[in-house]
């Protein structure tokens, strides 16, 4: 595909997506939100992508939504749960709907939907100078994307209540300690570091990994017994399928696995 706002390149078996308006903090508008659905789409089609690491051009990731419409900026938008409304577009595919591991690379700005976005990522690092802050309540508007869920999840109810209702900005070092990324790096070691998370997922089964992540997103919403269910007939279907003889044999024999299930071929009921 061919993406006006994004940068799509697939290496060593890793898809880097790279939010591209850097003359514009690579703020957020209704092309990069299509184009980040339909790049995440590609992704997951894509069986010689393994895993997919996210970021932003320039100077920061993602400096929240581009406001050239100025006090309009988030008026006319209907309320889909109501009967009728809508515009019939297709749902957006955020990163935690794909069977690939989705790793965001944050630097510099992320700020609104620059932080929410890749609240729905599975891990994410960030730059020693990257400055965070889920500011919608300093704009008369509420955090979205689920944030209201996922950042008391990562963080604890406390710390999501002050970072959300506030609306203040806050270092890549606190966000480490309220587990709201992993790792904090210099600059210019927070992409390689990514990338390098990123390949050593070609270790993995791709269709272990992909019931793994939905089991993982599942359990934000399950009870312990809930999973303890849930868990069950997918475990079952791995063991009967040639990954799990091939990744034995391939450790007893000292040898890199040779994969043969996708993700594709994994049950619907199992996802």
């Amino acid at each position: 595909m061919t993406y006006e706002s994004l940068l799509y390149n697939v290496d060593d078996h890793v898809a880097l997506v790279t939010i591209n308006r850097a003359e514009k903090m690579n703020t957020w508008n209704a092309t990069v939100s299509a184009e980040l659905s339909a790049a995440m789409r590609q992704a997951n089609r894509d069986d010689e992508v393994r895993a997919v690491v996210l970021t932003g051009a320039g100077r920061a990731f993602c400096a929240g939504a581009d406001l050239e419409r100025g006090g309009d900026t988030f008026a006319g938008r209907e309320d889909s749960s109501q009967a009728g409304s809508g515009d019939n577009s297709p749902a957006p595919t955020y990163p935690n709907h794909i069977d690939k591991p989705v790793i965001a690379a944050i630097k510099g700005a992320a700020v609104g939907v620059g932080m929410t976005y890749p609240m729905l990522c599975d891990i994410r690092l960030a730059a020693e100078q990257a400055k965070m802050g889920f500011v919608f309540t300093r704009r008369g508007m509420m955090p979205e994307l689920a944030a209201h869920l996922l950042v008391q999840r990562v963080s604890g109810f406390s710390n999501a209540a002050d970072v959300l209702m506030s609306g203040r900005i806050f270092s890549a070092e606190e966000a480490a300690a309220m587990g709201l990324v992993s790792r904090v790096l210099p600059k210019d070691e927070l992409l390689p570091a990514a990338l390098e998370l990123a390949r050593d997922y070609i270790n993995t089964a791709p269709a272990s990994v992909a019931i793994t992540k939905r089991l993982l997103w599942k359990g934000l919403d399950s009870s312990m017994q809930d999973m303890l269910q849930a868990e069950e007939a997918p475990f079952a279907w791995l063991g009967n399928q040639p990954d799990a003889r091939e990744g034995v044999m391939s450790f007893l024999e000292k040898r890199p696995p040779e994969w043969q299930v996708s993700p594709a071929d994994i049950p619907d009921k199992y996802r």
